[in-house]
């Protein structure tokens, strides 16, 4: 699993926790290839803010797998069209509001149903820090290009490609897929993917190296 050592996670847990200021809302984005360790990451910090902050994925705006195939864009699922990109910058623009005593309910991924789950994460309008992670916070194309206004940071993970594709297949066959076809799906779909994140690395606030 992708991680960062000790110092590392402390750092960020302090950069973190700069943007946590209570009674403002502020939103900070990670950023990275498929297998980089986003929600990892994302993960930590949230247990290491300790209360101050919630995790919203960008998974949770995959469609639905029904709708992917009636767009006959199942075979590419993870690509940037095959996401309800506006979906997510209109969540994205309403937690940024944070409307004095509503809750707001984002969806979740299930990566073992391979499907998104609505209404599965409840974010109070007094968490000062919602930390967001996906492969496309820095895409700047059709309405991808307006996520990165919402957000205050953004840090982009980095991995060697061969540790992080060795790890990606070991996660397709974690979750159910037979080794030959994870292969194929990370060097055919994934990696595609991939290319497409890091033409936005350099938009990036934070480098931050994984191992």
């Amino acid at each position: 699993m992708p991680s960062v050592d000790s110092q590392q996670l402390a750092e960020l847990t302090a950069r973190a926790r700069r943007l946590a200021v209570p009674g403002a809302r502020r939103v900070l984005g990670l950023a990275g290839a498929p297998g980089a360790g986003k929600s990892t990451l994302a993960g930590r910090l949230v247990d290491r803010l300790d209360g101050l902050a919630v995790l919203v994925p960008m998974d949770g705006f995959h469609l639905a797998q029904a709708e992917l195939r009636r767009l006959g864009r199942a075979a590419r699922k993870g690509a940037p069209d095959t996401f309800d990109a506006a979906g997510y910058v209109a969540l994205l623009a309403r937690l940024r509001a944070a409307e004095p005593g509503v809750t707001v309910y984002a969806p979740a991924f299930d990566r073992a149903l391979e499907e998104p789950v609505a209404g599965s994460i409840p974010v109070a309008a007094d968490v000062p820090l919602v930390i967001t992670e996906g492969n496309y916070l820095l895409y700047d194309d059709g309405p991808w290009a307006s996520v990165r206004g919402l957000l205050d940071e953004v840090w982009f993970l980095e991995l060697d490609d061969r540790r992080r594709v060795r790890r990606l297949v070991e996660r397709h066959v974690r979750f159910g897929k037979a080794r030959p076809y994870a292969e194929r799906w990370v060097r055919e779909s994934d990696e595609a993917n991939a290319r497409l994140v890091a033409a936005g690395r350099d938009r990036a606030d934070l480098v931050v190296p994984v191992s």
